[in-house]
């Protein structure tokens, strides 16, 4: 989905820093390089003599950036959601090179595909009832558990959606913890959901009101969604659904996926 960092020399340091990764951890990389925005991240399967296969991801930030939510976030959701369908944590390897700090993260590889390769939904989806059963399972799990972290701000939303969805922004009554970057591309087909490092605070429901949000260009998948997910249809549901629809409208504006501005201002006119 994304490509290598844009410069020869931020992709060969942060290949040098993968490779010493994988000495320190003992694992073997194979198969192909998966870059992640902007070259931020480095992703590769991997082979570990005691776990066999594995997936390596790499992440970098200057030595002043380097901690907080999205640094931390894979190790603390390991301890955080133990009982959640995600990927095993089996190691974390710090290094210095090149003046940045490069993080390497060792888990469970899964061989189920993703439901989308993108975030944006672009095809129907048929997915059984014991699919869904799991989601909505692991989904309360989440939203239950206790965190100090946050992933939506009330700042935020009282900015951004009047200015990205043109109408009044609401004082959200009801948080609870999320995934914080829900959508398709992030669920297998098992399913087991991946990409953990932004989880924390946010409206009640906003997990389910990004996967509706992403999917909107399927209707059926869409329509689905609201039925298995109903926590969409009470007025918590119907807030989190505005506060991601000025989220992804924000996106828009940058020039993301602009083929789905048009479906959410027509989300955002449904709820207001």
């Amino acid at each position: 989905m994304y490509s290598p960092p844009t410069t020869s020399t931020d992709e060969q340091r942060a290949l040098t820093a993968q490779s010493a990764a994988a000495d320190a951890l003992g694992i073997t990389v194979t198969g192909p390089r998966q870059w992640g925005y902007q070259g931020r991240t480095l992703g590769q399967q991997a082979h570990h003599p005691q776990h066999g296969a594995c997936w390596l991801r790499l992440i970098s930030a200057p030595a002043s950036q380097a901690n907080g939510k999205l640094w931390d976030g894979t190790a603390e959701a390991a301890a955080a959601f133990p009982t959640v369908h995600k990927p095993a944590l089996h190691a974390v390897h710090d290094l210095r090179y090149g003046g940045l700090v490069f993080r390497a993260e060792l888990s469970e590889f899964v061989a189920s595909p993703t439901c989308s390769p993108e975030p944006i939904l672009r095809a129907e989806l048929d997915l059984a009832p014991a699919w869904w059963t799991s989601l909505r399972t692991d989904l309360d799990t989440i939203a239950a558990t206790r965190t100090t972290r946050v992933a939506v701000r009330q700042e935020w939303i009282s900015r951004a959606v009047p200015q990205h969805a043109r109408v009044p922004a609401p004082d959200i009554a009801n948080w609870a913890t999320a995934h914080g970057d829900f959508h398709f591309a992030n669920i297998t087909a098992e399913p087991v959901i991946l990409d953990w490092e932004g989880f924390g605070a946010a409206p009640l429901g906003y997990d389910a009101a990004m996967l509706y949000a992403y999917s909107l260009l399927a209707p059926a998948t869409a329509a689905t969604i609201r039925r298995e997910l109903p926590i969409l249809n009470t007025p918590a549901g119907n807030t989190a659904l505005l506060v991601v629809a000025a989220d992804l409208l924000q996106s828009c504006s940058r020039g993301d996926h602009p083929e789905l501005s048009d479906p959410l201002r027509a989300l955002v006119a449904s709820l207001t």
